[in-house]
């Protein structure tokens, strides 16, 4: 049985007192929440402080971004040595924002996912489609080469993949269940071709427009294994619903 796995992705939200006070209501509300790992992903500007507050409780902090250079030269970015010197567990790599605002492409989302891994950090690799992609019938095949190119010489060890249906994003729209359903048992496939046994244990996540409404659901459905939360996840009382689905 694969443990379930709810992260919430705050994109560039919140200030550091808006943070305070989503932790001192969220921390008490999931506290005994044992049967599901929590992540909460910050923008960089909170990472150490939410992972201050993190510390001792059953929830862990993820970065929402990383470099694939330990060092150097590179103004502006942030090392997987870094995010793990501040005690993040986790990175969020290859989301659709980062690939259609900033050109991430399938290389450096797989540069990125091996140095996060060899600096000791769990990946959540995001793969998904457009609407354009969808309604011209090339779901799988976006999604074959994002899984293929994004795990390029990885085995699944400390990686999660989380399925976001780019037109589903913040859009209100969500994929039915149906459609869900098809999407990560195709990727669970996927990775059945590639990592033979590993697919059984791989977890994959729905991202796109989750709510505390459609979370059970979708977590009824046998190859769902979790959530990546966006706005839903900005609200204390909404994201706990959520990591309490059952």
């Amino acid at each position: 049985m694969r443990r379930p796995f709810i992260s919430a992705n705050w994109k560039m939200n919140k200030t550091l007192s808006e943070a305070v006070e989503f932790l001192d209501a969220f921390l008490p509300l999931v506290g005994d929440s044992g049967d599901v790992d929590i992540v909460l992903a910050p923008p960089f500007t909170l990472l150490r402080s939410v992972g201050e507050r993190l510390k001792g409780t059953n929830v862990m902090l993820s970065a929402q971004n990383v470099f694939y250079e330990e060092k150097g030269a590179y103004t502006g970015e942030v090392s997987p040595v870094m995010l793990k010197d501040i005690g993040c567990s986790f990175v969020i790599i290859g989301h659709s924002e980062r690939r259609q605002y900033f050109g991430e492409t399938d290389d450096t989302v797989n540069k990125k996912a091996n140095a996060a891994l060899r600096g000791g950090l769990g990946v959540i690799l995001c793969i998904g489609e457009t609407k354009k992609e969808r309604e011209a019938g090339r779901t799988f095949d976006v999604l074959r080469r994002q899984l293929g190119e994004g795990m390029r010489g990885l085995s699944f060890e400390g990686i999660v993949i989380a399925y976001e249906p780019v037109w589903a994003i913040g859009t209100g729209l969500t994929a039915t269940t149906e459609q869900a359903e098809e999407s990560h048992a195709f990727i669970r496939g996927l990775i059945r071709e590639n990592h033979g046994g590993k697919a059984e244990e791989a977890r994959i996540l729905y991202g796109g427009s989750v709510t505390p409404e459609n979370i059970p659901a979708l977590m009824q459905r046998p190859d769902v294994d979790g959530a990546l939360v966006g706005g839903a996840s900005l609200k204390a009382e909404s994201f706990a619903k959520i990591v309490k689905y059952r």
